[in-house]
């Protein structure tokens, strides 16, 4: 049978249209968050700066190859039988100037501290800047600080700098193609902590998987309408307002409930530990998936994304608190990183939703989408259940 080209070319449209819905739901096994992040803090201790990163112990074995035994664990012990070339490398890929002249960095204390992720190697130091007699003088002087650990390895690892120089508090970003971070004053300044944050805010959401697979856990259904049979029987929606309509509810559930949380984290009203946190959050992808699979008698996505949003209000307060918020400008931070939260969603929702509305007709859409993208991600949810309540060892 021949092929016309207008049916060619639809062809290669639906397959390329295929390719990206399946792409945004089938995110990589492995760990709930594709990228990794280092948390640095220059502060003031006297008259001298003290300076501290935390790297992820992962992070230093991909550089070091630290599992000796091959066991599929990296120990304390076999981490610091390699401090001579760990602390040389820490010091090559971290430097803080003032006023343009290199700061000396002191000897490195090493020690192992823990994160919501796992167990980090921390590096401490004294540093000694030409010039600066105190925190004061720290504030007013032009610091900068350079950081390219890890970038050569993952190109989507970050560097989350957060400073306190006595009454000036701010924070940074640093990436691959921003290395370094200009520390002033005008840092702390309320307008630049929001627009900072907004820019934090919209790359958490695109690093955390886990929340971008529940979000989608919660809009595949959309483009369908509702009918008493098995959910790969249900018709297309035939109009694009009450779809509309059904994401909108959606995406502002999961925006109420998560500022709540974080809210409440943020200012110490509530601090859940991070142990019951992050497998909550990977439990919440498993039922939103299995709600998808449950056809007329799913629960409404809405209450779905509003009870859990809860729920991830407090893996985003975890990012913060490591981050550190400027409490001269606590308010700006926070409502700069919620926006910059839903900006984020927003683009994941404006790339998912017109091609599922596009293939909504079709029973690629409902078998392999829906079905097996649903299946898919309960078994992802599971694995990742599992890993954060150390089962997976």
């Amino acid at each position: 049978m021949m092929t016309s080209p207008n049916q060619g070319g639809l062809r290669r449209c639906w397959v390329v249209a295929a390719w990206a819905i399946l792409s945004l739901l089938s995110p990589p096994v492995a760990h709930a968050h594709s990228s990794s992040n280092s948390y640095l803090t220059l502060s003031a201790s006297g008259p001298a700066l003290t300076l501290r990163a935390d790297v992820h112990m992962r992070d230093l074995d991909l550089v070091f190859d630290l599992d000796a035994n091959r066991d599929g664990q990296v120990t304390w012990g076999e981490t610091l039988a390699r401090s001579p070339e760990l602390k040389d490398w820490l010091g090559q890929g971290l430097g803080l100037t003032a006023a343009g002249q290199k700061c000396a960095l002191g000897l490195a204390d090493l020690q192992a501290s823990e994160h919501a992720d796992g167990t980090y190697l921390s590096a401490q130091w004294v540093v000694n800047c030409p010039g600066l007699t105190s925190a004061a003088d720290a504030a007013e002087a032009r610091l900068a600080l350079r950081y390219d650990l890890i970038f050569a390895q993952d190109s989507l690892h970050r560097g989350l700098l957060k400073v306190d120089l006595g009454d000036d508090t701010s924070s940074a970003l640093l990436s691959p193609d921003r290395p370094e971070a200009q520390i002033s004053r005008a840092d702390g300044h309320p307008l630049h902590v929001f627009g900072r944050y907004i820019l934090e805010g919209v790359w958490h959401i695109w690093i955390g998987i886990d929340h971008i697979v529940f979000l989608l856990s919660l809009l595949v259904l959309a483009p369908l309408q509702s009918a008493r049979q098995r959910v790969v029987h249900w018709p297309a929606a035939m109009q694009a307002r009450p779809v509309v309509l059904d994401v909108l509810a959606v995406v502002t559930a999961f925006t109420v409930a998560h500022s709540i949380t974080l809210g409440l984290t943020i200012t110490g009203w509530l601090t859940p530990p991070a142990d019951m946190v992050e497998p909550a959050i990977a439990l919440s992808v498993v039922l939103a998936a299995l709600n998808n699979l449950l056809g007329v008698n799913a629960l409404k996505r809405w209450r779905l994304a509003f009870v859990f949003g809860l729920v991830h209000g407090f893996g985003f307060a975890s990012v913060l608190l490591d981050l550190g918020l400027p409490a001269s400008a606590l308010l700006a931070a926070l409502g700069g990183f919620n926006i910059g939260v839903e900006l984020g969603q927003l683009a994941i929702v404006g790339a998912f939703l017109p091609v599922a509305w596009w293939l909504r007709h079709t029973r690629f859409y409902r078998w392999v989408v829906v079905a097996g993208g649903s299946s898919a991600i309960v078994v992802l949810g599971v694995f990742w259940t599992l890993e954060r309540v150390g089962w997976l060892g």
